[in-house]
């Protein structure tokens, strides 16, 4: 996932429909046909004088017998990127059911006399990021409101809160950077989510210069406050559109110019606090339905905590997300951050309620990240791989913290590989030419359909990790992260290289 350098621009994302990549092509008629050759051709790529002061890390082993096919700094701790999404969803199918739902529900434990509900609403999120998304319940809040209402609930005397303290700690990850923070990658990973905490903002310039260029939100219900306003400029002009949001701010600001006869350009923005904006669409949506709220919209965001309001509640209405195995899927096939935070910490949820349960159970706080990012710990002990090979901070890679070793990676590969799920986890993986991160990758070569990888992206960082079919029916695992790399203006990009040494595995016919 790319970070933005600055607060200043954000780039424009187009919206691409999956293409399905013809048949796997024949290998490389020079392909290596053995170990030597093969590391002297991987070799040749990372050696090249433009990667001088850059740090390359490579781990290639066969899945059939476990042996290492090359290695390169395999040992050396590196900036996974969203490669480090594998970490997080190996704990999530080893912790949580994948056919769990997680519930969105309406609670109150006020009485109901003769259509009144005699005492406050609460909105209680439960850690779906999903929620309000075109493919799961686009239509939740209507939902909601349609089962209070069927209750025969015509007021609530009382406040609606929006509650989002099901998560302990903050909503922002550790280690994520205060300049990525308007950016839909960086939305905040909150209990109570809603449009994956996002909203798309189109920028269109006016007919004639002069005249303020048009700015519109989707969908409009996440709208913030916006202040200032973007020109258009003469036809032909560069473009210099400004956004900014001062951290701990939800207002706007946008400034600079727009050439007129320019196409309209989107960006999409992260909603600063989530609750509150579930909690107004909630409220719309009860006035929709013929339900009067008689008190305000509150919203209740860790450390508030009000456990009497849940005390002897009960579930006036209730809506669920996908199953866990979708969000994953989605989680990695897109590279979503929120999703990959978000099971983190249901990860961490379920870890501190099984430590409840022990004779001696810790005591002290924990976020519930920290839960999560300890229950991995432990997995990663069982499954061999060392505690000093793999230091994370959050679940989704976006931290420049978070390090890891292509060794580390390639041992978690190989476990995944030996697991019941195996096949549900490669189907959730980007497949190289066909969709996700890796749709408009590797497409003609003798990698396509025929790589299963996480990609990771973000300023002078660059990974790929994952399993690879080579010429002769073999399967792999590899990782391959690169770092300190500064792109010059007139070089290639950086994942050129490594796709050409994922497709020199793919051709690759040699024996051990």
């Amino acid at each position: 996932m790319n970070r933005i350098a600055t607060w200043l621009i954000l780039l424009p994302y187009l919206l691409l429909a999956a293409t399905p990549s013809a048949a796997a092509t024949a290998p490389l008629p020079d392909a290596p046909h053995d170990r030597s050759a093969l590391a002297a051709r991987i070799d040749a790529i990372v050696r090249q004088p433009r990667y001088a002061a850059a740090d390359w890390g490579i781990a290639v082993t066969a899945l059939d017998s476990g042996r290492t096919l090359y290695a390169h700094q395999a040992g050396k701790l590196f900036q996974p990127a969203s490669t480090a999404k594998l970490f997080t969803a190996a704990l999530t199918l080893a912790t949580l059911d994948a056919n769990y739902r997680i519930s969105t529900r309406l609670l109150s434990a006020a009485t109901i006399r003769h259509g009144r509900l005699e005492g406050p609403l609460l909105l209680y999120g439960m850690g779906d990021p999903t929620l309000g998304t075109p493919a799961a319940n686009p239509d939740w809040a209507d939902d909601l409101a349609a089962q209070l209402a069927a209750r025969g609930i015509r007021t609530v005397r009382g406040d609606l809160i929006a509650d989002a303290t099901y998560f302990a700690g903050p909503a922002l990850g550790n280690g994520w950077e205060a300049s990525d923070l308007l950016g839909w990658f960086t939305a905040p990973a909150a209990a109570l989510s809603v449009h994956e905490n996002s909203v798309a903002l189109t920028v269109t310039p006016a007919a004639e210069a002069g005249q303020p260029a048009r700015l519109d939100f989707q969908p409009a219900v996440a709208a913030p406050p916006l202040t200032g306003s973007l020109a258009t400029v003469a036809p032909h002009a560069r473009d210099d559109i400004n956004l900014y949001r001062a951290p701990g701010d939800g207002v706007l600001h946008a400034f600079g110019s727009v050439a007129a006869g320019a196409p309209a350009r989107t960006y999409r923005l992260a909603i600063p606090d989530p609750p509150r904006q579930a909690g107004e669409e909630l409220r719309a949506a009860l006035a929709r339905h013929g339900v009067r709220l008689k008190g305000e919209l509150r919203v209740l965001d860790w450390p508030q905590r009000d456990d009497a309001l849940r005390a002897n509640a009960q579930t006036l209405a209730e809506v669920l997300s996908p199953p866990v195995a979708e969000i994953l899927r989605e989680g990695l096939k897109r590279s979503q951050n929120l999703y990959l935070q978000n099971l983190l910490q249901l990860d961490g949820i379920a870890a501190q309620a099984a430590a409840a349960n022990q004779p001696d159970p810790p005591t002290g706080f924990l976020s519930s990240a920290a839960w999560g990012l300890r229950a991995l710990h432990d997995l990663l002990e069982r499954i061999g791989i060392a505690p000093s090979s793999v230091l994370l901070e959050e679940g989704s890679g976006l931290s420049r913290g978070d390090l890891a070793t292509p060794a580390a990676l390639v041992r978690l590969l190989q476990y995944l590989a030996a697991q019941p799920y195996a096949a549900q986890l490669r189907g959730m993986l980007p497949l190289a030419g066909v969709d996700g991160t890796l749709e408009w990758r590797l497409r003609d070569g003798p990698a396509a359909d025929r790589v299963q990888a996480k990609t990771g992206s973000m300023t002078h960082v660059h990974g790929l990790a994952g399993y690879v079919t080579t010429a002769d029916g073999r399967q792999l695992a590899f990782a391959i992260l690169l770092n300190n790399y500064a792109r010059g203006p007139d070089e290639p990009h950086a994942n050129r290289d490594i796709d050409a040494i994922v497709e020199l595995l793919a051709g690759y016919r040699g024996g051990e």
